[in-house]
């Protein structure tokens, strides 16, 4: 397992290989995101959270996930096309991912290691779980695919005002 969230490797959903360091020393907050899911309509309210706080250096990322009743069907490109078209989303997205299981991505194995469930229950429940980490790489929290992105708002807000810590 890597020794920051920043090593890991990812795969935009324009298919680029890449890792996180590009976003050292901002806050992220990190879904599992689906685009026929009965929490889809969250993606509304975490550009509204993005839009609102991006300057002040929120990233929100978005990891598609088609393990909870096959809720994320399409391929990136189909993908892309229904977050920008249905909810304007222009937050960075990434490649379709599984959060649990034998296939589990390096990301989710390293934030569920860190912030595990309720009752100790690790695994990933549903779509639209989220993850806060700071601007050091530490993860800070995790949340309930029911857990609206405004109530992240405050969480947010305080992440934002810790100071860096950045060497």
């Amino acid at each position: 397992m890597s020794d920051t969230i920043y090593d890991i490797p990812v795969k935009t959903i324009s298919g680029e290989d890449t890792t996180l360091a590009p976003y050292r020393g901002k806050v992220l907050l990190i879904v599992n995101v689906a685009s026929k899911c009965g929490f889809t309509p969250q993606y509304k309210g975490l550009e509204e959270l993005y839009a609102k706080h991006k300057d002040q250096g929120l990233v929100v990322l978005g990891f598609p996930c088609n393990q909870f009743g096959s809720q994320e069907p399409g391929d990136e490109s189909e993908i892309r096309s229904f977050c920008s078209l249905n909810y304007g989303v222009t937050f960075p997205m990434f490649a379709k991912i599984d959060v649990n299981g034998s296939a589990e991505h390096p990301l989710y194995k390293y934030l569920k290691s860190k912030k595990g469930g309720l009752l100790g229950f690790d695994a990933i429940k549903w779509n639209f779980t989220k993850f806060l980490v700071s601007r050091t790489g530490e993860v800070i929290e995790r949340y309930a695919p029911t857990t609206t992105p405004a109530s992240l708002e405050k969480d947010v807000e305080n992440a934002l005002a810790a100071t860096t810590g950045i060497s």
